[in-house]
């Protein structure tokens, strides 16, 4: 029998819970378009194996870093998969990251920004942190778009994930969001 976890956090239209193994199917359908990993994985889509790899170190993440995570998003209205959000550690920083993924058919309808902008609050109001940052390919301009919407300042330049990308962050005492 399917075990689904609760739901974790919810916004006016979003509904972020953990995933299981049973969600792979999701993933590998999200992972696969090489519209969503245009800035991802050099542009190209991930293999079912290279799915399956990141599926089982998102299902340990929980219970290493307790309140941080990668989480499926659904939409409240039918519960329909969109993609994902995470708070987590940026390598190789000790850093924590606002990010997310979504089908390129929920696109443009702001929920990119929905998401982040509930994460970042719950970074602040709920595990206290004191900075969040959030970074993106060069060429990205929507999501460096969504991040300062989520209340991050573009900082410039900063290497992560072994390249250099553009950091946004915002920090606690600083925040401030329209």
């Amino acid at each position: 029998m399917k075990r689904t976890p609760p739901v974790w956090l919810e916004t006016l239209r979003l509904e972020l819970r953990e995933f299981t193994p049973d969600d792979i199917g999701d993933l590998v359908r999200l992972d696969g378009d090489p519209r969503v990993l245009k800035y991802i994985n050099g542009g190209k889509p991930m293999s079912k194996r290279e799915t399956d790899t990141a599926m089982r170190r998102v299902t340990r993440y929980y219970a290493l870093y307790p309140g941080l995570g990668v989480w499926r998003a659904s939409l409240r209205d039918g519960g329909r998969f969109i993609g994902w959000y995470c708070l987590k550690y940026c390598p190789p920083t000790t850093e924590v990251e606002v990010g997310y993924r979504l089908l390129h058919a929920h696109w443009g309808r702001g929920y990119a920004t929905e998401g982040a902008r509930a994460l970042v609050d719950y970074g602040f109001d709920d595990l206290g942190l004191g900075r969040i940052i959030g970074v993106t390919h060069p060429g990205n301009k929507a999501s460096q778009h969504v991040l300062q919407k989520a209340g991050l300042s573009d900082l410039g330049w900063g290497r992560y994930y072994d390249r250099r990308l553009r950091l946004f962050a915002c920090e606690r005492a600083a925040e401030s969001r329209a």
